[in-house]
């Protein structure tokens, strides 16, 4: 029994957490969140990845349409394929009319857009494959910085939808 004629145990109820278990409580928290925002941010990057693979699957439908009602394939104008929202990517095809050729660079809508530039982070470059257009086959491509690294993530696609599932290069390791 303590002064005031209760029992410790009475007493014990009364008080709060020790410094000791919150600092436990705070240290299972950190170690919980060291492993856990890595993954995290990597199925982040996985997701964005996934926005360039659809909209080039999008663009090869376009393309297959347009080569069905033109007898050749086109740039992004001819097709009219229309990015909306933000994209992380900067989509190319080759260029406009019936000679095609490679990509011009072509940003400004209309038929002859070839180029749709990232809308967030950094337009990049083109990879090892080019973006072109002719006839009889095509080649689209999106690159983009998917996580802010040194490594660009690429993608094409072709008239024989080639290249959706491996990367030129790829931005996500692991």
């Amino acid at each position: 029994m303590d002064r005031k004629g209760k029992g410790l145990r009475a007493r014990r109820i009364q008080g709060g957490f020790t410094l000791v278990e919150l600092m436990m409580v705070t240290g299972i928290i950190g170690i919980l969140a060291s492993i856990a925002i890595p993954t995290f941010m990597q199925y982040q990057a996985r997701a964005r990845q996934s926005e360039a693979r659809t909209s080039l699957g999008s663009i090869f439908l376009g393309e297959r349409v347009y080569f069905i009602e033109e007898g050749r394939y086109g740039s992004i104008g001819e097709i009219r394929y229309i990015l909306t929202g933000a994209n992380r990517y900067t989509y190319r095809s080759g260029q406009a009319g019936a000679a095609g050729g490679g990509n011009a660079n072509v940003t400004a809508p209309g038929d002859t857009q070839d180029t749709i530039n990232a809308s967030v982070g950094t337009v990049e470059a083109q990879g090892a494959t080019v973006a072109m257009a002719s006839a009889m086959s095509f080649t689209a491509t999106a690159a983009g910085n998917v996580d802010a690294d040194s490594t660009i993530d690429r993608w094409t696609v072709n008239e024989l939808r080639q290249g959706l599932q491996i990367a030129e290069s790829n931005d996500i390791t692991g």
